[in-house]
């Protein structure tokens, strides 16, 4: 049976599956256009396409000062992030009362996809989260969880990056088993003294403050008790000896140590003793985003994929024609189409929660299918443009590489797979409580 009779793969950033509504693809449009107009052109100028290129790891790591971003690459960055506040589109994931759009988890799901699916570019860098379209968690928290005086005090500045703050939960010994932590946060008079240490504390490097989850009650293994604290960078105590080298490089995954830190009582976020809430609600909100960026990042992959296949021959027929090379970008497409299915789904139900005040935990194992499988499948779909594209696909010069090692750290992070897999089939084997 001819395999070229078939329509050719959709235009970059063009995503296939279910139509959306009018609304979201007027917006897509306007974020296209937008990306035209101010973001593409300036990747283009002062060899900043060196950052994308094969040159890419090279150019944007200082290896002289550890192995961090250098600061003509986050330089970069800051500027896509001014133009694209002024255009209205960083922050539209936020409330309309901090300059947002009050774009709901379907909103940021779909543009997130979008975004990953127009492949690499100052639009949406993978290393570090960066995009035209911010992923604004950390403010949100401050705006949800904060007092008068922090939100104040960090909101607007996280937004335009006059303030950094990290999120500090994982440490040596302890990553998805949280609550078992061994930072602790005593009392001292009206103040909190931190002793602990945290691992892989992102953004560290250019970080003004911590979002730093410390005990502060109750026994090892117990959900309450967990308070987050915030703290300055420059706290008396608080160091980083050095920062993880990574499979994808630069890093600003810092180890922090916190000896004797002082902070005033007010540096509590949200209640005392409920910091995992915090945690909680961020992490939600990620999960579901990344699984879309997956999910865009893994079409790519595949689009490419065929295209390549449809214009290279091999032994004098089109490799299209093969099903060594048709059956396996078979099952990747009907993957992500069954993912970018589940994502959108459960999108439109955490926003259903949100209007009704409900807690997302109820649907938490949703979140969790689309997050482990949405990070899977970006992995294999990454590696198979690799090997259908043969040498050049294992090359720098292709983005795929590049793809695969960037995503391959999800399955790990934000809670690693087997997490989001026990999450599940908590719910699945009536476990949970």
């Amino acid at each position: 049976m001819p395999a070229l009779d078939a329509p050719a793969p959709p235009p970059r950033g063009e995503v296939p599956g279910s139509a959306l509504p009018a609304r979201l693809t007027a917006l897509l449009a306007d974020l296209d256009a937008f990306v035209a107009a101010e973001i593409d052109p300036l990747e283009q100028q002062d060899d900043n396409v060196r950052f994308f290129d094969h040159r890419r790891e090279f150019a944007r790591t200082d290896v002289e000062a550890g192995g961090v971003p250098r600061a003509e690459w986050e330089e970069l960055l800051a500027e896509v992030r001014r133009r694209a506040d002024a255009a209205g589109w960083l922050r539209y994931s936020l409330p309309a009362e901090l300059g947002g759009r009050d774009g709901g988890n379907v909103d940021m799901a779909v543009v997130r996809e979008h975004l990953a699916h127009r492949g690499l570019g100052l639009h949406n860098d993978l290393q570090n989260e960066h995009s035209v379209v911010g992923n604004l968690v950390v403010p949100h928290l401050l705006h949800l969880f904060g007092t008068a005086e922090q939100r104040e005090e960090f909101v607007e500045a996280l937004v335009t990056g006059e303030r950094r703050m990290s999120f500090a939960l994982t440490e040596p010994d302890h990553g998805s088993d949280a609550t078992w932590m061994e930072t602790r946060a005593e009392r001292d008079g009206g103040d909190w003294v931190v002793t602990g240490r945290k691992r892989w504390i992102t953004g560290v490097h250019t970080g003004t403050h911590l979002l730093v989850f410390a005990r502060t009650s109750g026994r090892p293994g117990e959900a309450r008790g967990i308070s987050a604290l915030l703290v300055p960078i420059d706290a008396p105590g608080l160091s980083v000896p050095h920062f993880w080298w990574t499979l994808n490089m630069p890093t600003d995954h810092g180890e922090v140590v916190l000896d004797a830190v002082r902070v005033p009582g007010s540096a509590v976020l949200g209640a005392e003793g409920e910091g995992l809430a915090v945690a909680q609600t961020f992490v939600h909100e990620n999960r579901i985003r990344q699984a879309a960026s997956g999910v865009g990042a893994a079409q790519f992959c595949i689009d490419r994929s065929v295209e390549h296949a449809r214009q290279r021959s091999t032994f004098g027929r089109p490799l299209a024609e093969r099903q060594a090379i048709q059956w396996p970008l078979v099952e990747l497409h009907t993957e992500a189409e069954l993912v970018r299915t589940l994502i959108r789904a459960t999108a439109a139900d955490l926003d259903e929660l949100t209007a009704r005040g409900e807690p997302a935990v109820t649907i938490g194992h949703r979140v969790s299918m689309c997050n482990y499988r949405g990070n899977r499948l970006v992995c294999d779909a990454a590696d198979r443009a690799m090997q259908v594209h043969g040498g050049m696909g294992y090359s720098r010069h292709l983005p795929f590489e590049h793809i695969y090692r960037h995503h391959r750290r999800y399955r790990i992070t934000e809670g690693s797979e087997e997490i989001q897999m026990r999450r599940v089939a908590g719910q699945l084997f009536g476990f949970l409580r």
